[in-house]
């Protein structure tokens, strides 16, 4: 037998844990966590829960860790933002040494100096080239201007010259132009010009032209469309005012000559360093791209090693590390079949290193965390239960008959051969390709799908099941087999055609149901006491799995004074229900020549009018309902009083050898189903108590609520009806308002009409019957089994085992 298979299963219950003490010496501390971690075995308690976290023995080096991947963000937010790809391959592990780690901060260090510093100077760069190219369109922008003016702009230029001449003399710069030029954002130009006008009050002549191109804005990362301005005003200090009010719009001012020939001469210089600039640019952009893509090639791999040694330490900073004899001393949980290659794998490290490491087996009433073991296949399964909440140590785990139950139900309300061919399809076409679909980065809606593939897989499967048993495909029947009726050959027009039944169907539905006037009648009255069926039958296995959990934690006092009275009140109702539906159909009320009585009407008067019937189903029926009765009416006070009087016997009994009356512990009061644990991960945390009033409140809110749930949940599986009604109706619907259509045209209009309506019915079928329809029948068979099946034995309140491992520690980043 390999190791493989000496291992438990841990489906059906969770695993049998261990709590195992480690004392580590200092020297190769670091080297067993990393052994530990690799085989994902051991989930460590935090033994200095009580301690801050600057307070912890490796502090620091968690600082210098986080500092290195602050680096590495750092390095994937140029990379993204330059649009270079990041090497995701697989590396093959080893345990790093501290000198490779040193080396790793260094260089990563030496790295982003050397990225910041290129950075900075890009984004230099761009701003002066930015600058400038504002500049010369708004030279330019003056320049048109002036020469769009002709004479009078001549002379208003050389009344310009003698303004500067006159403000040197008075020795006033500010009044040296007599215009203020600059660039915007052409959405903010509309504004510039009402607050400008509203200030000056009109004293001034304003003109703008949108620039020739767009101008990168580095603050929005993006091409921005920006107008040039020209503002003429009178005054230095009207003109620091509109300074200050284009600056408050983010405006770009720039002192533009007034004179031709400066401006011409302005206009040459800033072309020459535009193009100088643009070489320079370039060069940069290769430097620092060339830098990325060398730190793209190893960047995944330096931040998996950082990744794994920085939760090596946290793992330590949650050890007790006794600084004095040099030792680490770990706590954890540990499935109880691992315990062996735990053990194997430390001593094989120790005995090549000469340093021993002590491995000890605690006896402790803690409470162990849960650990379900799933696959692939289960995982989907097992995170649907788990979402509802975690089963306690040792409870039946909901997430086996999942597997199974949840796709069935799904089913019954989707049964359609053709919509579930198609689920299916989706399902193998990601089950098939899922190895490489593992390594693709997916969204958020697609990964969803994806996770859960098998239960598609599944839910298509059972879907083409059950539409073979409805005899339904994209709302038309099919006839493998003879019909069981026949029709008769000749009948008069307008009189009602009645045809005589000749065999039985082989299996399903008969395909002569189909377009009959009474074919609704039929399918409802099938599919409702279906419904009806499946839902006892669910309700009633994951009832027993109650009592196989009061089995398995000896709870004698849980299976006669609840599971016994609660099996007779559920089954002397609505067992009774089902077998009256069974025996019903199995009769040939039309060779007897009696109406069928309507079960609804039997059972309610069975409570109203006890030892009436009015529509006999059987003999002997009044007196086999009045004993149901009297039994269902037995087990309430059965299942209100005796649990909660046995306890308190043994309350009695304990306060009496004890010389004082002692409260019952909150385990008690569940049954003491588990004997072995306390509530609270410390020794002397206070436990909870309870007094014989807050027992008999909670077994009263037991009471009423399992007695109520019989006829809700019972009710609730209606659903299986109701959707499956609704989704073969509204597919029915589809078929005819559009490929039907098109059945009844010939020649090129036929083919276009088909080719067009074919298109639509099967867009329209895929987005709402497959897409909408599936999601809402999901979504009820995950809520009949978190309500009304886990109700019935789940208890819950356990906690995840999630051991320390290296698996995922990138799965959020990339």
């Amino acid at each position: 037998m390999t190791e493989r298979e000496e291992k438990e299963e841990a489906v059906f219950r969770s695993a049998e844990m261990s709590l195992v003490q480690l004392y580590i010496p200092t020297e190769v501390a670091r080297a067993i966590i990393y052994k530990v971690g690799q085989l994902n075995a051991i989930e460590f308690r935090d033994l200095n829960s009580k301690v801050t976290e600057f307070q912890r023995a490796f502090v620091k080096e968690l600082r210098r860790l986080d500092n290195v991947e602050r680096q590495f963000r750092l390095f994937k937010k140029e990379l993204d933002y330059r649009d270079i790809s990041i090497k995701l391959y697989p590396y093959e592990f080893s345990i790093p040494q501290q000198g490779d780690i040193d080396d790793l901060v260094e260089n990563s260090q030496l790295l982003e100096d050397r990225v910041v510093q290129l950075t900075d100077s890009v984004e230099t760069l761009y701003s002066k080239q930015t600058y400038l190219k504002q500049f010369k369109y708004t030279i330019l922008a003056v320049d048109r201007f002036f020469n769009s003016q002709g004479e009078s702009a001549i002379a208003e230029e050389s009344a310009f010259l003698s303004s500067i001449e006159q403000g040197r003399d008075s020795g006033d710069v500010r009044s040296a132009s007599s215009f203020i030029a600059g660039t915007i954002n052409s959405d903010k130009i509309g504004v510039l010009q009402q607050i400008l006008w509203r200030t000056l009050r009109g004293n001034m002549y304003y003109h703008s032209e949108a620039l020739q191109e767009e101008i990168f804005d580095i603050k929005h990362n993006a091409l921005v469309p920006k107008s040039s301005f020209l503002i003429f005003a009178h005054g230095s200090m009207i003109h620091e005012r509109i300074r200050k009010i284009c600056e408050s719009l983010d405006a770009e001012v720039y002192n533009v000559e007034a004179a031709n020939d400066a401006r011409n001469k302005q206009l040459s210089q800033v072309n020459i360093q535009l193009n100088d600039l643009a070489t320079i640019v370039t060069e940069s952009e290769n430097a620092l791209n060339s830098e990325l893509i060398a730190i793209s090639c190893d960047l995944y791999k330096w931040w998996e090693v950082i990744a794994r040694e920085k939760a090596v330490y946290k793992t330590m900073n949650s050890c007790d590390y006794d600084g004095s004899r040099k030792t680490l001393i770990c706590e954890g949980w540990t499935p109880t079949d691992t315990i062996g290659d735990l053990t194997q794998t430390i001593q094989n490290y120790d005995q090549a290193q000469s340093i021993p490491t002590i491995i000890n087996v605690l006896t402790t009433n803690k409470v162990p965390p849960t650990c379900n073991r799933t696959n692939k296949f289960t995982y989907a399964f097992q995170a649907i239960c788990d979402a509802y909440g975690v089963a306690r140590y040792q409870e039946i785990n909901p997430g086996l008959p999942t597997v199974i139950t949840f796709p069935f139900m799904f089913a019954i309300m989707f049964g359609d051969l053709g919509h579930g061919f198609i689920v299916f399809l989706a399902a193998i076409a990601m089950v098939l390709n899922e190895k490489r679909l593992d390594g693709m980065k997916k969204d958020e809606i697609f990964d969803m799908a994806y996770t859960g593939r098998y239960i598609l897989l599944l839910m298509g499967i059972f879907s083409m099941y059950t539409g073979f048993i409805y005899n339904d495909v994209f709302s038309k029947s099919m006839s493998f087999f003879s019909s069981g009726w026949e029709w008769p050959e000749h009948f008069k027009l307008g009189e009602t055609i009645l045809a005589k039944q000749v065999g039985t169907y082989i299996i399903g539905l008969d395909p002569a149901w189909h377009g009959t006037e009474n074919a609704l009648l039929f399918s409802n009255s099938y599919k409702m006491k279906l419904s009806i069926l499946m839902g006892f039958i669910h309700m009633t296995y994951s009832y027993f799995f109650s009592l196989a959990n009061f089995l398995y934690f000896n709870s004698i006092i849980d299976i006669v004074g609840n599971f016994i009275p609660g099996l007779l009140f559920m089954q002397s109702i609505f067992g009774y229900l089902s077998l009256c539906i069974v025996y019903k159909w199995s009769v040939n009320w039309f060779a007897i020549q009696k109406q069928p009585p309507g079960l609804l009407n039997m059972l309610i008067s069975m409570f109203l009018s006890p030892g009436e019937v009015a529509e006999p189903l059987y003999s002997g029926q009044s007196q086999i309902q009045v004993g149901l009765l009297l039994i269902a009416l037995v087990c309430v006070p059965w299942l209100l009083l005796v649990k909660p009087l046995y306890l308190k016997r043994e309350m009695d009994k304990k306060a009496k050898s004890h010389g004082r009356y002692s409260q019952l512990p909150n385990d008690e009061e569940s049954g003491g189903s588990n004997e072995d644990t306390v509530h609270g991960d410390d020794d002397d945390e206070d436990h909870e108590e309870h007094n014989f009033g807050d027992i008999m409140i909670h077994q009263v809110i037991h009471t009423i609520e399992f007695c109520l749930n019989c006829v809700s949940h019972t009710a609730s599986y209606l659903r299986l009806w109701a959707l499956s009604l609704a989704h073969a109706q509204l597919s029915t619907v589809l078929w005819t308002m559009t490929i039907q259509k098109a059945f009844g045209l010939t020649g090129v209009v036929g083919v276009i009409a088909t080719a067009y309506l074919f298109a639509m019915w099967f867009a329209l079928s895929v987005c709402i019957l497959v897409i909408m329809e599936g999601t809402s029948a999901m979504l009820h068979s995950l809520r009949l089994h978190w309500v009304e099946s886990m109700s019935k034995y789940f208890e819950g309140g356990g906690s995840l085992y999630e051991p320390f491992g290296f698996v995922g520690l990138l799965d959020n980043i990339f």
